[in-house]
């Protein structure tokens, strides 16, 4: 009688439940690829779905690149699995991509995870689509044209230069990261959003944390209740609106002043454009506008910079190319406080220019692109059905192009190669789009932040080298899985861990969900995390 209780305990206890879990996600399973054409002959693309109604999203924020490393190892360049609510295709490598950016507008439509468009609004240019986003877009290339640009480089050379002599006084270490996130929150706030510097040095503080807790929480589960990820990346996305709100309207009083401004920043461009439309935007359309400005103009430059100061770092030899290119073209003088750079100045830099590439090659600021499928289609012998979500990985794309030989090695040199650009169309996305190598002087950016970007990191790059002292003393500290090793201005791919063991590194790149800190490296002891680079 005991026995007989103790098999029924155990059945009811432990092989029930697990029966019901396998049953369920067997259910799970069925239900999510239901969307099967069964005109379409291609099968769907290998993967897992993961867990009923959860997916596999609570894995990609847990493990983040070990999941998608091991993604990547299992099934390949195309696999499914389900993301943030959605049946999700991850796509990588320079043919696939190729298809799905031709495609856009006939196969797939941009498409971001829901807790991105709840946060930065429903209204903003990437959601938008037809005359709409055509209208949206028109205004603000303005603000990213030449002539705009032209205006815009004595305010970023003012904030460059401020922020580096304060960081060579400073008598400790200055960790570059979230200096570089306050250096070009400031900048993007004068720049793209009109603020005074009074204004951003009054509110700084409140704007930098709750713009870092929103950025935080753009990629969550789309639950909005108290003291989740949406929750609090909506909390702090009003208190932004608040504060732009605020500018919006002393911008329109201005105007209707006559009161002309020295250059007209983006969201005054934004504020004209609506005022000739027919169809005038709403002040929550031109806050969510705003907002979509300023993440797309900080992120990515504090991200590029941040990597850029530490392959500075790690390569002195770049540094003194970059000095001779400066001398040369006479650049050295125009960083004292009577002189100013221009355009012209920045486009002849040439080897700048491929060093900046080369970052961007193994440091893509944007990790990648989210897409919706409009019908289904067939991309490499696997069927994308309508409606699920398709997202093309940059990272992953230049991390398994074939035309870039020694991937792991900093060779800004390989871009100054003659034809390079005609054949890396697709293996070289670093801002999504595809269509080019991205340069200062594009006239047809394939993201609209990415000449502004390019611009301010070419400042920060030739008034750091110029500081050489900023460079030379450089400390970079690594910390693996047990081990925490301090390097002084060594080579991190072949260096001397805490315990004196050789340790190889090769950088793994950037997180899908848009987290940038800490950079990523693989090991021949586990995975580490650079979680510092600082200025001494």
């Amino acid at each position: 009688m005991g026995l007989y209780t103790l098999l029924v305990t155990l059945l009811c206890t432990v092989v029930l439940p697990v029966l019901l879990l396998l049953a369920a996600v067997k259910l799970w399973q069925v239900l999510v690829i239901r969307g099967l054409d069964p005109r379409c002959m291609s099968p769907l693309p290998p993967g897992t779905m993961g867990l009923p109604f959860i997916g596999e999203t609570l894995q990609l924020i847990l493990q983040r690149r070990k999941f998608l490393r091991m993604k990547r190892q299992k099934y390949g360049f195309i696999y499914k699995t389900h993301l943030f609510g959605n049946p999700t295709v991850r796509v990588m490598g320079a043919e696939n991509v190729r298809q799905i950016l031709l495609g856009e507008h006939k196969l797939v439509a941009v498409q971001w995870p829901a807790s991105v468009r709840t946060i930065l609004g429903s209204d903003t240019l990437s959601n938008v689509h037809g005359s709409l986003h055509r209208n949206k877009k028109k205004a603000i290339l303005k603000a990213f044209s030449r002539d705009a640009l032209e205006h815009y480089i004595p305010v970023i050379q003012e904030e460059v230069r401020c922020a580096v002599t304060d960081w060579l006084e400073r008598d400790a270490p200055v960790l570059v990261y979230p200096e570089m996130k306050r250096l070009m929150f400031r900048i993007a706030m004068r720049i793209l959003l009109g603020f005074e510097p009074e204004e951003i040095k009054r509110d700084e503080q409140e704007l930098v944390e709750a713009f870092e807790e929103m950025i935080k929480n753009l990629f969550s589960l789309p639950i909005d209740v108290p003291f989740s990820g949406l929750y609090r990346g909506l909390k702090a996305r009003n208190f932004i609106h608040a504060k732009i709100e605020e500018n919006i309207k002393k911008k329109i009083q201005d105007g209707d002043n006559e009161n002309e401004p020295k250059y007209k920043d983006a969201l005054q461009q934004l504020i004209e454009n609506s005022r000739r439309s027919d169809e005038p935007l709403s002040m929550q359309a031109m806050k969510e506008a705003a907002t979509e400005l300023l993440f797309g103009g900080h992120e990515t430059t504090a991200s590029t910079a941040t990597s850029l100061v530490m392959f500075l770092g790690l390569n002195p030899e770049v540094i003194q190319r970059i000095r001779d290119e400066l001398e040369e073209k006479e650049v050295s003088s125009m960083y004292l406080p009577e002189r100013t750079l221009n355009m012209e100045l920045l486009e002849h830099l040439k080897y700048t220019g491929c060093v900046i590439k080369e970052t961007l090659r193994i440091n893509p600021p944007v990790p990648g692109g989210f897409r919706v499928a409009l019908k289904t289609f067939d991309l490499n012998g696997y069927q994308i059905p309508k409606g699920w979500n398709v997202i093309y990985s940059i990272c992953d794309t230049h991390d398994v192009a074939d035309i870039f030989p020694h991937k792991e090695e900093f060779q800004p040199e390989r871009f100054m190669a003659k034809g390079l650009e005609d054949s890396s169309r697709f293996n070289y996305i670093p801002f999504g789009g595809g269509a080019r190598i991205p340069d200062i002087q594009a006239k047809t950016p394939s993201c609209l932040s990415e000449a502004f970007v390019l611009m301010v990191v070419t400042s920060v790059s030739t008034a750091l080298t110029l500081s050489y002292e900023a460079i030379e003393n450089f400390s970079i500290q690594v910390i693996f899985q047990s081990i925490k090793s301090q390097l002084m201005g060594q080579d991190l791919r072949n260096c001397v861990d805490s315990n004196g063991t050789q340790t190889m590194l090769r950088q793994t790149g950037t997180d899908d969900d848009g987290d940038r800190e800490p950079h990523s490296w693989e090991t021949s002891q586990g995975q580490g995390f650079l979680s510092r680079v600082t200025l001494r």
